[in-house]
């Protein structure tokens, strides 16, 4: 019996199958389609790092694919899945909706539709804070009102939610949907706000600060994303829950800038930029939920965390860009699909 972990080549993917490694003994199947939102070499070297292990199988394809993955599930004997892969990207779904509705919406609804009727004894949805629109109150609970999510990213990721609790309510599809708040860590993906910032500081290039950095993040360790995604994988009686997975400690991006011109020992040139509609003034989790059911209590300090980030990039950033493409002779299927139209 197998666990599969869409997105697997990802940040947190990759750091969640390697927490797999190291703490069960159970085979798992890495999926992902290595497409270019970032450098697909990126995603290579993530998972070169167990690609060769003998408990590893990495497939090559997209969960577009509804007949693929009922072929996958089956074949692979799936009996978990923690549903990782998505379009991610708050901006970018702005200006390519469609991309983000054919993937998080479509591809989740493939991935469901695949699941149902067989033996799978627990799905994971990973979905997003994004979730959370502009009236919602901080520090953000799950079963509260949720106000109307600021982008499409969000949006799609609320629907993604949706659909999969429709699957438990009508087809008893062991569905729970977790919600992480700003991931961050080694192999951040290079879009995202910490990268920007850290390489626009280490290279002198102007640091692009939206709105006047008084936004406030709950920026979550992946070290404790991937306890709580472990916990809810493995605890008796989670079946229709949605649960949020952040640090409760929301930290103002000006601070944040602050701390990374000390962590890598240079000033920040910043380029104060208007504020943008769909970027939320702050972001917190409420944790009571994720105690109560997981038992789960993030440990690593923002400030530590930061450092060893810091640390991690400065020793890549300059081979960042072309990182071996090594992925190791485990990738033994490939899955040639179309975008959902």
């Amino acid at each position: 019996m197998s666990i599969l972990v869409t997105g697997g080549a990802g940040f947190i993917g990759s750091h969640f199958i390697e927490h797999l490694l190291a703490t069960t003994d159970e085979p798992i199947v890495c999926l992902d389609n290595f497409n270019d939102y970032y450098s697909p070499a990126l995603k290579r070297a993530n998972v070169a790092a167990f690609a060769d292990h003998p408990r590893v199988t990495v497939v090559e394809g997209s969960f577009c694919d509804c007949a693929a993955m009922r072929r996958l599930l089956r074949d692979q004997r799936i009996r978990r899945i923690v549903h990782l892969g998505a379009y991610a990207g708050v901006r970018p779904s702005v200006a390519n909706p469609f991309i983000y509705e054919q993937t998080n919406v479509g591809g989740s609804l493939s991935l469901l539709e695949a699941a149902r009727g067989l033996p799978i004894e627990r799905f994971l949805l990973i979905s997003s804070s994004t979730v959370y629109g502009r009236a919602s109150a901080v520090p953000f609970v799950e079963d509260a009102p949720l106000g109307i999510p600021l982008s499409p990213y969000g949006a799609t990721k609320r629907a993604a939610e949706i659909m999969a609790l429709t699957y438990h309510d009508l087809h008893r599809l062991p569905v729970v949907c977790l919600r992480p708040f700003s991931v961050y860590g080694p192999r951040l993906r290079p879009d995202l706000a910490l990268s920007i910032f850290a390489e626009a500081i280490l290279t002198g290039r102007s640091l692009p600060l939206f709105g006047d950095g008084s936004a406030r993040r709950d920026f979550t360790h992946v070290h404790d994303i991937c306890q709580g995604l472990a916990a809810a994988l493995q605890r008796p009686n989670l079946e229709g829950q949605t649960i949020n997975l952040g640090h409760h400690q929301p930290i103002e991006m000006r601070e944040v800038i602050a701390a990374l011109e000390e962590a890598l020992g240079c000033k920040a040139q910043i380029e104060h930029l208007p504020a943008r509609s769909e970027d939320m003034a702050a972001t917190c989790a409420d944790l009571s939920k994720a105690q109560r059911l997981l038992d789960y209590r993030p440990i690593v300090p923002f400030e530590d965390g930061l450092r060893g980030f810091a640390e991690w990039f400065r020793c890549h950033h300059s081979s960042a860009a072309q990182p071996s493409a090594k992925t190791g002779k485990r990738i033994r299927h490939r899955i040639v699909s179309a975008p959902r139209r």
